[in-house]
């Protein structure tokens, strides 16, 4: 298993985790009887049950990005230690943003966003040159 694919995993993972954290703290918020409904009538999650939502949704915008770009990874055999620490960091930035985002840390989460980010693009990296010359010779 490469690198990428592991912390492929361990973001799903992660994505898993939000997805319960999200769901335990809007449960906390309206309780059992609401939750277990048909919960026709909506009621918006604030405070933790809002920023786990938020932090939830923007972990599903990057989330197939990220899936995506060390699928083409691995597909084309490209790996390379831009890749490898490329996912590391996405991993480590995503985990980070979660408590970022419960606690509410403005300027920290934003900036713990944009590292997971630039983990992102430093995966792409080995694909760059392969893509452009692909589309250059079409």
């Amino acid at each position: 298993m490469t690198v990428e694919i592991a912390m492929l995993f361990w973001a799903a993972v992660l994505g898993l985790v939000q997805v319960g954290a999200q769901s335990f703290a809007y449960k906390a918020q309206e309780g059992n009887a609401y939750t277990v409904g048909a919960r026709d009538e909506h009621r918006p999650a604030t405070g933790l049950a809002g920023r786990m939502e938020r932090a939830l949704r923007n972990f599903l915008e990057t989330f197939p990005i990220f899936a995506a770009v060390i699928l083409a990874v691995y597909a084309t055999e490209r790996s390379n230690q831009w890749s490898e620490i490329g996912a590391q960091v996405y991993f480590w930035g995503r985990l980070a943003y979660l408590p970022a985002y419960a606690i509410g840390l403005p300027w920290v989460r934003t900036v713990i966003w944009q590292i997971a980010t630039i983990g992102i693009v430093l995966c792409m990296v080995p694909l760059f040159d392969r893509a452009l010359l692909t589309v250059l010779m079409e």
